[in-house]
């Protein structure tokens, strides 16, 4: 359940407007699952609640080398899909920290993300946003790509 966690949880988006050709940054996010626990609700529901270490590299953006914690949850519907969303907040070799919501939609491959707000460097980072996709799951180790309009 956790690979599937993350792969919708993390990464998949509402009502995507095919954000590759507007992106200005570009990057990886590698997350570790710390702790994840399940609910079942009944009648095929199931709500899921976790924390995850992050570490996102960029070679063209000021998220690169930004490590911290992310948490959310993600609600299984009896149809087989995932809803999720939740928050990630990072710093970096300077101290200085940057956060962001995300989200996704029931089958949606791409999710959605906003900066939500920074100190130092980051400060600007306001209105930032894009989209995020899983590239590789092994276990609790999530690969994500991401994109989209820094500024």
């Amino acid at each position: 359940m956790r690979t599937k966690l993350f792969s919708c949880g993390l990464l998949v988006g509402a009502s995507l407007v095919n954000y590759a050709f507007a992106d200005n940054c570009t990057g990886y996010d590698t997350i570790v699952t710390t702790s994840s626990e399940t609910r079942d609700l009944g009648n095929g529901m199931k709500l899921t609640t976790f924390q995850a270490e992050s570490a996102l590299l960029s070679q063209d953006s000021v998220y690169n080398l930004v490590v911290g914690q992310c948490s959310g949850t993600s609600l299984s519907t009896p149809d087989g899909k995932t809803r999720a969303s939740g928050h990630c907040a990072r710093r970096d070799k300077d101290g200085d920290t940057e956060s962001i919501s995300w989200e996704n939609a029931p089958g949606a491959e791409k999710g959605t993300w906003k900066a939500t707000g920074g100190t130092g460097k980051f400060a600007k980072t306001g209105n930032d946003s894009g989209w995020s996709q899983a590239i590789m799951a092994d276990g609790k180790v999530l690969i994500v790509k991401w994109g989209g309009n820094c500024k």
